[in-house]
C-alpha cells in the first residue's frame, strides 16, 4: 500500500518541528514538506501529489481556511491551530478534525485513524462507481459499451486502436489521444506514444517496460519519468 504523503502548513517553526516528529513516529506517513504560509503550499500542491495537509489557520496574507477553500476533495485537512473559534467554519470544510496546540500525540493519532477510515470508505465508493463505467466504442458496424474497467491497455496502429480487454480485442477507428480524453484520468497513464495502460491492470513494471495481461510494452523515454512517478505512487 502506498504512503500517505503529508504537507505541514504553519508559520510558527515549533509548530512544524513538533508535527514532524509525530509524522515520523507514523511509518503510513510520508512528509514531504514543511510551508510557513499558503503561497508556499500551493506551489508545492502544484508539483506533488498530497494525501493529507495540517494547515493552521491564522498565518499571515491568505489565512488556513480561505486555502482551505482552495484544496481538491481528495485531499485531506487536518486544522492545527492555537483558536477555538474557527472549528464551525472548519468542519464546514469538511475537515478531518480540529486539532487545538499544544497537540497531544495520542490526539494527533486519533485524527491519523480518522483520515485512514474516511480515506477507506472513499476507496469503497470509488470502486462501486467505477464499475459502472463505460464508454461507446464504434466497432464492427455497430457501437460497443465497453465497461472502463474491462480496459487492459490500448495500442495505437496508424489511424486505428486495439483495445485490449479482459474480455477479448476491440479494434476501432479513432486516435490514441481522442480516447485517452474520454478516459479517467485517474485510471490511465500514457507510457508510449503507441501505448495507454489502464494502472490497475499492471502486473509488473521495470524502468523500460511494464507487464499487463501478460504482455510486455515499452515505456519511451519521453514518458518515463512520469510513468515512474506515476507506477511507484
Amino acid at each position: 500500500m502506498s504512503k500517505i504523503s503529508c504537507l505541514i502548513i504553519d508559520d510558527e517553526s515549533r509548530a512544524r518541528e513538533v508535527l514532524d516528529i509525530y509524522i515520523s513516529d507514523i511509518p503510513e506517513l510520508q512528509l514531504i514538506g514543511h510551508c510557513k504560509n499558503a503561497i508556499e503550499a500551493i506551489n508545492l500542491m502544484a508539483e506533488e501529489r498530497v494525501d493529507l495537509i495540517f494547515l493552521d489557520i491564522e498565518m499571515p496574507e491568505i489565512t488556513g481556511l480561505a486555502l482551505a477553500k482552495t484544496i481538491k476533495d481528495k485531499t485531506g485537512i487536518i486544522f492545527t491551530t492555537a483558536h477555538r473559534d474557527y472549528a464551525v467554519d472548519a468542519f464546514d470544510l469538511k475537515a478531518i478534525d480540529y486539532l487545538l496546540k499544544p497537540i497531544r500525540p495520542e490526539r494527533f493519532k486519533e485524527a491519523i485513524e480518522k483520515f485512514k477510515l474516511q480515506r477507506n470508505q472513499n476507496q469503497i465508493q470509488d470502486t462501486s462507481s467505477r464499475a459502472d463505467e463505460y464508454i461507446l466504442i464504434r466497432a464492427d458496424r455497430k457501437t460497443v459499451k465497453l465497461s472502463v474497467g474491462a480496459i487492459l491497455y490500448i495500442e495505437s496502429f496508424s489511424d486505428y486502436l486495439k483495445i485490449h480487454t479482459n474480455e477479448g480485442l476491440i479494434v476501432t477507428r479513432e486516435t490514441l489521444s481522442n480516447l485517452q480524453e474520454r478516459l479517467p484520468q485517474n485510471q490511465f497513464l500514457r507510457i508510449h506514444r503507441s501505448y495507454l495502460i489502464h494502472v490497475k491492470a499492471v502486473t509488473s513494471f521495470t524502468k523500460e517496460t511494464v507487464e499487463i495481461g501478460g504482455a510486455e510494452l515499452s515505456i519511451s523515454r519521453s514518458y518515463k519519468a512520469a510513468a515512474q512517478k506515476r507506477l511507484t505512487n
